[in-house]
């Protein structure tokens, strides 16, 4: 996604404040980790969003409470409105302390976010930070290549007489955000992320992975399109609490899903470490093999848009490599990086898209690539970092 899902009455005990003011004060004290809950101005995924914090509160509260932890939720409630909480359990009781209302924030800006993040760490300091990301999701596509889809077609997020699915940020450009943005901000403050986890589509791309390398440690991500209810956090936020359990992630994420009424859904963790090496090795590839464009239609796609625009990265480069008659230990050297860089994936049998309905996946690595597409939609492939570093 390079970035890359209307107005609501807020229920009185949606906010909990301890004083008159709408603002605490910052505590001094430093925990050993920071877990921000990030939701800007997504339409109509807001009541989800609703959803998504209860279901992180009955987590916290089947643990017991945190432990040297804190969980802060910044969630935009109007698309010039936002708040910033925390969520605490304290005898036995779950409680959402209030500590910043902003009006018009401005959270497709570096400065904007680094703002958010700047509140973050004044009133939760910490050792460690991570942070979830919940909106709709286009992949590593730069804000304005929504512009230019509009004229020609809907994206997944236009349907509305199909099951819903979760642009990193709402569904008109003006409250999307650049994947390059978020990564400054994050740069900006010396922060760097334990992991950063898209509740969104098509995120687990490894342009967008690329673009995130110096600001995070995993990157958890769906390859394709994510069902409107999210990531099960009632099960898997324990999983990402703490030290995360990555494989665990995956797995409660597959049984949640493989019992939805819509049984769809993909979801793996990039090890970030590793993309330097894997950058290093595709440059060798592409300096020596060409890949043969006749022989597109073979690649398993990953969304449900035409011409596609994500397909599934390892089966692109396991076809380039076949087309050229590469050495047999070039895909071995390629295989043993993909598993490094993915050490954990999960998927259904079938993907969903709300273009298409279910698609088949006969072939999945757990990331995505765009540089196969055709899609005038992925034409400014050649101009992100990944491909810098590739070509």
């Amino acid at each position: 996604m390079k970035k890359y899902l209307f107005l609501l009455i807020i229920p009185i005990w949606f906010i909990m404040s301890c004083s008159d003011s709408d603002e605490s004060m910052p505590e001094e004290v430093r925990n050993e980790k920071t877990l921000l809950i990030y939701m800007p101005w997504s339409s109509n995924l807001t009541t989800y969003f609703y959803q998504n914090i209860k279901d992180m509160e009955s987590c916290i509260k089947e643990m017991g409470g945190l432990s040297n932890e804190r969980v802060i939720v910044f969630i935009s409630t109007t698309p010039t409105e936002a708040s910033l909480f925390e969520i605490k359990y304290q005898n036995g009781v779950s409680q959402r302390i209030a500590l910043k209302s902003y009006a018009h924030p401005a959270f497709t800006t570096k400065d904007g976010i680094a703002q958010i993040l700047h509140d973050v760490v004044s009133y939760a300091p910490a050792n460690r930070y991570a942070m979830i990301i919940g909106c709709h999701g286009m992949g590593w596509l730069p804000v304005h290549a929504s512009r230019a889809m509009r004229s020609e077609e809907k994206f997944h997020w236009d349907y509305t007489d199909r099951p819903l699915t979760r642009f990193f940020g709402g569904i008109t450009q003006e409250y999307q955000t650049d994947i390059s943005t978020l990564s400054a901000a994050i740069a900006d403050m010396g922060l760097r992320m334990e992991y950063i986890l898209f509740d969104d589509c098509y995120m687990s791309s490894i342009e967008v992975a690329y673009e995130l390398k110096d600001v995070a440690d995993y990157l958890i991500a769906s390859t394709c399109e994510v069902m409107v209810y999210g990531m099960p956090y009632s099960t898997m936020g324990k999983h990402l609490l703490g030290s995360p359990d990555y494989k665990a992630v995956c797995d409660d994420f597959h049984a949640f899903y493989s019992n939805y009424p819509v049984p769809y859904g993909t979801l793996s963790v990039t090890d970030l470490s590793q993309i330097d090496d894997m950058a290093s090795l595709m440059q060798q590839i592409n300096r020596t093999y060409t890949f043969d464009d006749s022989q597109r239609g073979q690649l398993q796609n990953l969304d449900g848009y035409t011409p596609t625009i994500f397909y599934d990265y390892g089966d692109y480069i396991h076809l380039l490599l076949e087309q050229n008659n590469a050495p047999a230990h070039t895909k071995t050297e390629f295989d043993t990086l993909l598993n490094r860089l993915i050490p954990y994936k999960t998927n259904t049998d079938y993907f969903y898209t709300a273009t298409r309905g279910p698609i088949k996946i006969n072939r999945y690595s757990g990331i995505t690539t765009s540089d196969p597409s055709v899609s005038l939609q992925a034409i400014d492939k050649n101009r992100t970092k990944w491909y810098d570093a590739t070509h």
